[in-house]
C-alpha cells in the first residue's frame, strides 16, 4: 500500500482539523451549552476543561501554537480519563472512558508532529 503514503500531508491535515473542530465542539457544550450540552460554568473543572477543549481545540484546527496547544490538551484528556473515568474500573469500553483516552493520544501525536503543512505555524 505504499501509494497511500503520497496522502499522507493531506491525511494528517484532516485529522488535525477534524480533531479540533470536535475537541472545540466538546468544549463549546461545557461553556456554552450548545451542540445538545448544558452549560457547566459553576464546576471548576467543566469550566476548566470547557477552557482547553474549546481552545485547544479551535488552535489545532488553525493549526497555530499546535504543539503547546496539543500538549495542554492532552495532559487535560489524561487528567479527566484519571478524574471521572478510571474511578469507575480499569477498562475505557467499561468505564465510559475510550473518548476521553483517544483524545488524549490524538493530541499527543498532534503535539508531537505539529500543524504540518497547512497550518499557520507550518511546523
Amino acid at each position: 500500500m505504499k501509494f497511500l503514503g503520497k496522502f499522507e500531508i493531506v491525511a494528517y491535515t484532516l485529522l488535525r482539523l477534524v480533531f479540533g473542530f470536535l475537541f472545540a465542539c466538546h468544549g463549546s457544550q461545557k461553556l456554552f451549552g450548545v451542540l445538545g450540552g448544558q452549560a457547566e460554568l459553576h464546576n471548576p473543572w467543566m469550566l476548566i476543561g470547557g477552557i482547553v477543549e474549546f481552545g485547544g481545540g479551535v488552535l489545532i484546527f488553525l493549526g497555530l501554537f499546535t504543539r503547546i496547544a496539543g500538549f495542554i490538551s492532552s495532559g487535560q484528556m489524561a487528567v479527566a480519563y484519571f478524574k471521572f473515568h478510571a474511578t469507575h474500573g480499569v477498562f475505557p469500553i467499561l468505564n465510559q472512558g475510550e473518548l476521553a483516552v483517544i483524545y488524549c493520544f490524538v493530541a499527543l501525536y498532534i503535539a508531537c508532529r505539529g500543524a504540518g503543512k497547512f497550518g499557520i505555524d507550518r511546523s
